[in-house]
């Protein structure tokens, strides 16, 4: 509609009325606009809740958050339906409190909305918008929730606007003019915020293995909840880390605060935090008031994959709340997940794998919540596909951390299940065959691991290369089949004592059954995670009888003299004596000068002699070295 030319101040005056007012200007039959997540008008939204039974036909555009006035339950009123639901969501709808509200779902990526308002083609007639009081200027900031607020309040015919001085000024796109809103109405109040999340053990491992796929350097999406939250603590020993993510929270506060997050590298935007909406507690609504290092635009620049994929090393981490073995996925609002966070979920995977360097990380706790149900199963059958299979790459559970970008469906079916809940492993493997995913020659004795120890992984710089070492992994079957097939002849010699010819899968399912305790593999990879190859092996094999174990090694010819085997030792030694085994046994050729320095590099005495033509190396953990 056309705007009076007046002065601000004055208008601002003219335009002022009571909730009750400005809410009984609204004409029946038209579409409603509700401002987003922790913006919600609640004054507003309070006065059209109790005046809904003097509305004919009204429909309710929001996205599908935490209602404090329950207009859906309203609209659910058998006596007479006097409003409308429409609620954006891309998710799987399968918790209880959401999925009795699906017929309200209008699914679409969070990009999309600001366009579909703009054009018409979704004609918003009356805004229902949350402000801070106006400037020196006339401006009103949108404050922690611009996303597709700033979009509906822009091209909707009536603009009705709750004036709370509690409302943070952001900085960035976020301004509204109070020439461009038609009723203001006064009212302070608290925003909306969230208690203090869970200490959950689940999510402060999974944030460790989240934190080790994080470069320095990189910038950060991240959506809301504890398993997030706890990924956020876990990156504290970073350094320049950026931000641009939908949601800001308190615990990125907390990262710039202690001198983590810069955004100095970024490569776009940098020196600013970039987000849409944000959603924390009192404290971190005051931080964000006028702080010009933050800076908060519309849902269709911040979640455009071309935006995102212009910074480095981007990632982006989210929560999926089940997965099947071939890697779709549903996503849904969880415990402590906030029923809108999973709406750009798609937006921001598809631009942060387009970004230089960058990864898309799904968060995936094994179990639900309280409960003893896999969120990994062999199909997704009554659960919406958020994410097609072809878009997932990293994947996380409290067991571990796989890459299913590029794997084959037999491939993706095993990482799976590498990573579920070691009780779930058995029953998920024969799913898997059932369905064909996995060959009859598979057995489930290849499901039989214990937990994967993540403290044993380790990244070191090795003559300017990034070598990983840790403990091997049911996907490493190929890669450990093509570290054997090149190795030297003279290696291959010396690890098996003949110059062997074929190395078979079946051999590899030998080494890779393993329960991490009485057997274990520790492996040496350089390259992406996911795709990284094997340059060296040292494996021990636990004899009951004696408390030994017996280990053998093989360093591919171009690493040699680089100190990785004495690596793998060091870390073979860590875990045996946590796991309670006494000592080493090794059998080699006299001639063997690398064998017998490698067990000599260990701070434990060693024991020489000589069984049928082989050396023997003996060390038991006891018998340090004297000095």
């Amino acid at each position: 509609m056309v705007r009076k030319s007046l002065y601000w101040a004055d208008a601002y005056v003219e335009k002022k009325l009571s909730a009750k007012e400005a809410i009984g200007r609204i004409r029946p039959g038209t579409r409603v606009f509700i401002g987003s997540s922790c913006g919600e008008p609640q004054h507003l939204v309070k006065a059209l809740a109790e005046g809904s039974n003097f509305f004919l036909d009204l429909e309710i555009v929001r996205l599908l958050t935490l209602e404090t006035t329950p207009l859906s339950l309203i609209a659910d009123h058998s006596s007479g339906q006097h409003l409308n639901i429409r609620s954006f969501y891309l998710g799987s709808a399968a918790a209880a409190n959401i999925s009795e509200k699906r017929r309200f779902i209008t699914p679409i990526n969070l990009s999309a909305i600001p366009r579909l308002f703009k054009s018409r083609r979704l004609p918003i007639h009356t805004a229902l918008i949350q402000v801070s009081p106006p400037d020196d200027f006339g401006w009103m900031s949108l404050g922690v929730a611009v996303d597709i607020t700033l979009a509906a309040a822009q091209s909707a015919d009536w603009v009705i606007a709750q004036v709370n001085p509690r409302m943070p000024r952001i900085l960035g796109q976020s301004f509204i003019h109070v020439n461009d809103v038609d009723v203001v109405v006064e009212h302070e109040e608290e925003l909306l915020t969230i208690g203090e999340l869970p200490e959950l053990g689940t999510a402060r491992k999974i944030g460790r293995l989240v934190a080790s796929l994080i470069e320095d350097g990189s910038t950060i999406d991240i959506c809301l909840g504890a398993t997030p939250h706890a990924t956020l603590m876990a990156l504290s020993d970073k350094n320049d880390l950026g931000i641009h993510s939908q949601y800001l929270t308190d615990g990125m506060m907390t990262l710039v605060s202690k001198g983590v997050i810069t955004n100095r590298r970024k490569g776009f935007n940098d020196g600013q935090i970039v987000a849409s909406s944000a959603v924390g507690t009192t404290n971190f609504y005051e931080y964000l008031n006028d702080n010009p290092s933050i800076n908060f635009y519309p849902s269709d620049y911040v979640n455009n994959p071309a935006i995102i994929a212009r910074h480095n090393r981007m990632v982006s981490i989210n929560i999926a709340m089940a997965m099947d073995l071939t890697g779709q996925v549903a996503a849904d609002a969880l415990p402590y997940n906030h029923f809108s966070g999973v709406t750009g979920m798609v937006d921001f995977m598809r631009g942060a794998v387009a970004a230089e360097g960058g990864k898309s990380i799904l968060i995936l706790p094994s179990r639900q919540f309280g409960t003893h149900r896999s969120r990994i199963v062999p199909q997704l059958q009554d659960l919406a596909v958020v994410m097609p299979r072809g878009d997932v790459h990293y994947v996380v559970s409290e067991y571990g951390a796989v890459n299913l970008f590029g794997k084959s469906l037999q491939e993706r079916a095993m990482a799976m299940i590498s990573i579920a809940h070691p009780d779930d492993r058995d029953a998920l493997f024969f799913e898997a065959q059932k369905q064909g995913l996995l060959g009859p020659e598979r057995t489930p004795k290849e499901t039989l691991q214990g937990i994967y120890p993540v403290q044993l992984e380790e990244k070191i710089d090795i003559g300017g290369e990034t070598v990983t070492i840790r403990a091997v992994k049911r996907v490493d079957g190929r890669r450990l089949q093509e570290h054997f097939y090149n190795l030297a002849e003279e290696d291959v010699i010396s690890r098996f004592f003949h110059l062997k010819k074929r190395f078979g899968s079946s051999e590899m399912e030998k080494i890779l059954e393993i329960d991490y305790v009485k057997n274990l593999s520790i492996v040496a990879l350089v390259g992406e995670f996911g795709f990284g190859r094997i340059i060296g092996v040292g494996e021990y094999l636990l004899d009951p009888s004696s408390n030994m174990t017996e280990v053998a090694f093989t360093v591919q010819r171009a690493y040699q003299g680089m100190g990785i085997g004495r690596l793998i030792i060091k870390k073979l030694a860590e875990a045996a004596r946590e796991n309670g085994i006494s000592g080493f046994v090794a059998y080699t050729a006299p001639e063997n000068k690398k064998m017998i320095h490698l067990f000599h590099s260990l701070p434990f005495r060693v024991k020489t002699t000589f069984e049928e033509g082989f050396l023997v190396l003996t060390t038991r953990f006891e018998t340090l070295k004297e000095g």
